[in-house]
């Protein structure tokens, strides 16, 4: 109770209100009271309570108070039991109008009159400066609930509206929702009502109008229990749905179909039937935005599900699905999974974003054609990182299993759960756990919770073996946050041996291309060829051209046995998106008529297998099999009715039976003149369509990279065009163009930024955009300057000529870099690489020392002689030979070779590399 000093009467505070000596922020009013008196809780706040018989004291308050010289600091007015009359609701609107920094009003247990609440609207149309309005238990009505939003439509200041177990009804609700359509600045909105239906029309229209505007609607039932209908908060872009029928489910979900501020839906335990399914189609098929959706416990049948893996076919957007707790059997397993699948090497996966997705329960029967679109999902998806069952009791021990066992070649799944899943038990399915495992080293997570391996204490192992399957690539999880698109570019590599006809090839794929925008080619091409024929390629040369906003890459490998070294380094990896063109021709030289035998054209291309498949298998990650087009050159010069010809197709077809399971063969064998660009036509459109295929069957990248590829080409361009920058110059460019890798303050860690950009610069390298080595400290940008440039010409250098010292294969750093600015510098006035322009002597042998072409004597002594194994004056750029015993000397060795010796070899850059080591470590 409060004390007498403090409590003073009603007379007091009409002389102290009038006078201006009160600095009040706050003022409580409490009518009906047993007995009037004024009580300051804090120095800026008061309560002044009123009986029955001094109300007239109300009237005289609210008029001192719209006169008063000192309500400058007026925040809050709350009243509470107050009958409003007609006089009262105006002397309010003129304090209001007087105190102009009332940002609050609040109204507990009123009662107004139609007339009052006609006056109040007038007053909040007018007024620019509330913020909050709360009645509470003021039975407004829907009438009430009408006039509020007609003042609402007009006013542009509130903020905040509560209306507290009041019943508006649907009618009050649908006047609001028609308010919620103009009004844009409303940022709270909470509604109790006895009847949930209020919700609808009300969330509706937010989400239809796309408001940032905070929702909670509550609701009660009989026994006076509260519970909460609707929430939907902005800023975590979250809709919750508590409790709703079935036509406002299906008005929420028309709603969603256009919306861009939810990200996540949560329908969890609310009641649906297969009519919202349908609805719920158009929006997977629609919205842009909607990233995750829970629809758990949600009683969908088959016959829903089939409608919600309609919409996942179109849908991009969604990442995550929760299905489990519902009445769907192997029907609604087998639609679902069905745009996550594949079902021939030559189809695309449907949808390529969804990330997470569980069902299962006791009510869902996925049986056996569920069991077997599980496989086939889990063998051919190349997106979904997580996936759950959970609570099944149909699956058998040997149906798990299966599921295990097709997991062996998955390299995008990440997490695996099978809780409360009673098939999940016995010694079989555990050794086949360990054994998914011992292979997949990408799963990092499988929760065997109140499953009975789990049960029986044997899950123990699966966790231990989970806990030492350490990451490959632990800086990737820098940029686990990011989000990820489709990759933008794609790389073709036409391999081939010397004379094959690459290089011709290229230029007629190219010249296909660029016809439409450059008619004059053609006449310009009888003066080209005489001097194509005439320079041989040399090294790794790149044509680049784009097809809508897509970039494709052709990358002609060499054919001279020089080179091969190179090829491992430039091999695609880490799930890039490329595909192979194998290239042989028909004869041993492009200007005779010597043709080549079938088991030569069949050597040529076994070589090329072998290589694809043996680097393939090396590479981090394996997400598909290689893609492999055979392509045989000169066929001009030859007759269609040649016996060779069908022998040819013979021996291609046995190499195909030969890496089936290896590679990944595209049916049709291109026979084509490669000097025509009508004969390559056919082969240019099937690069076009396969690099689509590619392009959406590969993991996705960083949404970043494809961002940085267009500030990079930007760079550029405001750079004279230069094909390579400084580290220092990549951090300055992240600096300013991309926050993510930005530095924010001097007490950031700059380590971690600084791993972040390294690790953006590595996943450009992995998709061919750029050339970046770790601890190099340049990015190069024009590959194809650098392949046809600098490395063509570093693996040719003749350091054994230039060299002053004796023949013992070791030179000085600085001699090294005399000799690069000899070698590399043109003699010929305005014709050259200009390497050195945009690369210093040293920055090329940091170069030559990543790429193995040389080796330091001593790593750990950074003046240390290297050793070029091009001044060794034995076997430069020729395989070596055994020679010959003699009487007094005799050579011993051993012979390496790979496991499967018929489809894999240890390619040419290993045994350079192998030999320097050895040497070393004698």
């Amino acid at each position: 109770m409060a004390s007498s000093q403090n409590v003073r009467d009603l007379q007091w505070v009409l002389q102290m209100m009038n006078s201006g000596s009160l600095n009040l922020h706050s003022i409580s009013f409490h009518l009906s009271q047993p007995t009037s008196g004024f009580h300051q809780e804090t120095e800026n706040s008061v309560n002044i309570n009123i009986s029955k018989d001094s109300v007239s004291y109300f009237s005289r308050l609210l008029s001192v108070l719209g006169s008063a010289k000192n309500t400058s600091s007026l925040r809050n007015l709350e009243f509470h039991d107050v009958e409003w009359a007609l006089q009262h609701v105006r002397d309010l609107g003129e304090a209001i109008k007087n105190s102009s920094n009332v940002k609050q009003l609040v109204f507990r247990r009123n009662r107004f009159k139609i007339e009052c609440l006609s006056e109040l609207s007038d007053i909040m149309k007018k007024n620019e400066v509330i913020k909050e309005i709360m009645l509470s238990e003021s039975s407004i009505g829907s009438v009430g609930a009408g006039l509020i939003a007609s003042a609402l439509k007009v006013n542009g200041s509130l903020e905040e509206l509560q209306i507290w177990e009041d019943s508006i009804g649907s009618k009050g609700a649908e006047e609001l929702s028609k308010m919620i359509e103009v009004n844009s600045t409303l940022k709270l909105l909470t509604i109790f009502d006895f009847k949930a239906i209020t919700a609808t029309p009300l969330i509706s229209a937010v989400l239809a109008r796309n408001r940032s505007m905070e929702v909670h609607i509550w609701s009660g039932d009989n026994n006076e229990r509260s519970f909460k209908v609707v929430e939907f908060v902005p800023e975590n872009t979250t809709l919750r749905i508590y409790r709703l029928d079935l036509s406002g489910a299906c008005r929420v979900a028309c709603a969603l179909g256009c919306n861009s501020t939810v990200r996540s839906l949560d329908m969890t335990g609310v009641r649906l039937k297969s009519r919202w399914a349908k609805e719920f189609r158009w929006v997977l098929e629609q919205n842009r935005n909607l990233k995750d959706v829970n629809l758990s416990k949600t009683c969908l049948k088959d016959k829903g599900i089939v409608y919600v893996a309609a919409g996942l076919f179109k849908n991009q957007s969604l990442e995550s699905l929760y299905l489990d707790g519902n009445c769907f059997g192997g029907i609604g397993v087998e639609h679902l999974l069905c745009p996550l699948s594949r079902f021939s090497s030559l189809q695309n996966q449907a949808n390529v974003s969804l990330k997470s997705l569980t069902f299962g329960g006791g009510r869902t029967k996925i049986g056996r054609d569920g069991l077997a679109a599980i496989v086939q999902m889990l063998t051919t998806n190349q997106t979904l990182t997580s996936f759950g069952i959970y609570d099944d009791e149909s699956l058998r021990p040997d149906d798990i299993t299966k599921i295990f066992k097709c997991l062996e070649r998955n390299a995008t799944l990440r997490s695996l759960s099978f809780t409360g899943c009673k098939g999940v038990d016995g010694d079989l399915v555990l050794q086949t756990i360990m054994g998914t495992l011992q292979v997949n080293p990408w799963i990092e997570d499988i929760d065997l919770a109140k499953t009975p391996l789990q049960i029986s204490g044997k899950a123990e192992g699966v966790y231990q073996r989970l806990g030492q399957n350490e990451r490959t690539e632990p800086d990737i999880d820098l940029l686990k946050d990011m989000p990820m698109t489709a990759p933008k570019s794609c790389r073709v590599f036409i391999c081939g041996q010397e004379n094959a006809g690459k290089t011709t090839l290229c230029s007629s794929i190219h010249q296909h291309f660029s016809s439409r925008k450059l008619p004059y080619l053609n006449q310009v091409r009888t003066l080209v060829d005489p001097v194509e024929q005439a320079i041989k390629s040399v090294g790794i040369n790149i044509t680049t051209f784009k097809d809508e906003d897509t970039k494709i890459s052709i990358w002609n490998l060499a054919g001279q046995h020089e080179f091969y070294s190179l090829h491992d380094l430039m091999f695609p990896g880490h799930g890039s998106a490329s595909f192979f063109f194998v290239t042989a021709s028909f004869f041993r030289k492009p200007n005779n008529r010597e043709p080549k035998t079938s088991g030569e054209i069949e050597q040529d291309l076994l070589y090329w297998l072998r290589f694809i498949v043996s680097n393939s298998r090396r590479a981090v990650q394996q997400c598909m099999l290689p893609n492999v087009t055979v392509v045989l050159t000169h066929y001009d010069k030859i007759s269609q009715t040649s016996e060779n010809m069908q022998v040819t197709v013979n021996s291609i077809q046995r190499l195909r039976d030969k890496f089936q399971g290896y590679v990944e063969f595209y049916p049709t064998v291109f026979t084509v003149d490669a000097r025509s660009s009508a004969s390559v036509s056919k082969l240019a459109h099937h690069l076009l369509k396969t690099s689509k295929t590619v392009l959406e069957r590969v993991p996705r990248v960083y949404e970043l990279c494809n961002d940085l590829v267009d500030i990079l080409s930007q760079w550029r361009q405001e750079n004279h065009n230069k094909p390579a920058m400084k580290w220092k110059e990549f951090g300055d460019l992240c600096q300013v163009k991309v926050s993510y890798l930005r530095i924010r303050s001097r007490h950031d860690n700059k380590e971690k930024v600084e791993m972040r950009r390294r690790t953006v610069a590595i996943c450009l390298h992995h998709i061919g955009e750029v050339i970046y080595f770790d601890e190099l400290g340049f990015v190069i940008l024009d590959c194809e300057w650098f392949c046809g440039e600098v490395l063509s010409q570093l693996i040719r250098l003749d350091a054994r000529k230039q060299s002053s010292i004796e023949n013992k294969g070791f030179i000085s750093r600085k001699e090294l870099e005399k000799i690069l600015k000899g070698s590399l510098n043109s003699q010929i006035p305005g014709i050259g690489s200009k390497v050195f322009e945009n690369l210093e002597a040293s920055d090329l042998v940091k170069m030559m020392l990543k790429l193995e072409l040389c080796y330091q004597q001593d790593p750990s002594d950074p003046n240390s002689l290297l050793l070029i194994p091009s001044i060794l004056e034995e076997g430069r750029w020729r395989p070596q030979r055994w020679q010959i015993n003699t009487s007094d000397c005799i050579y011993a060795g051993r012979h390496l070779e790979c496991d499967d010796s018929s489809h894999m070899f240890l390619t040419p850059g290993f045994f350079p590399r192998l030999q320097a080591r050895i040497l070393f470590l004698l």
